[in-house]
């Protein structure tokens, strides 16, 4: 599957963002996906994941209560709300696809993806 992450930018401390993962290639269904991130310097983090479903979620500590992921099968796009953003969220933004469909603990990490997006660069100014 090809993944093709967007809506990065540049947003003052407090504002929001959404970003977008186009799938194509394969049945987008069969997936679970994630969103990582990356600052520079540091190693790449875990955001947030969904189930192939849509009905369970997961969320990394200093996320959880103001990203929301969510997807839409019949766009195979996957989405990541961003609300109330800090300059701590600076980072690249990939999306990932894992295709075993384990859930779990699994998702949070970048071991259990198979495919993964360009990565969309988000920068948030105080």
């Amino acid at each position: 599957v090809q993944l093709q992450a967007s809506g990065g930018g540049l947003v003052q401390a407090g504002g929001s963002l959404r970003l977008s993962c186009a799938a194509s290639g394969r049945t987008f269904s069969n997936f679970d996906m994630g969103w990582f991130r990356q600052a520079p310097g540091k190693e790449r983090e875990f955001v947030a994941a969904i189930r192939w479903s849509g009905g369970v979620t997961y969320y990394a500590g200093s996320v959880k209560g103001r990203f929301t992921i969510s997807r839409d099968n019949a766009k195979n796009t996957v989405y990541l709300q961003m609300n109330t953003l800090k300059p701590e969220d600076t980072a690249v933004y990939y999306c990932a696809a894992e295709e075993s469909r384990r859930g779990g603990t699994w998702l949070r990490t970048t071991d259990a993806y198979d495919y993964w997006g360009q990565g969309t660069q988000v920068t948030v100014s105080s």
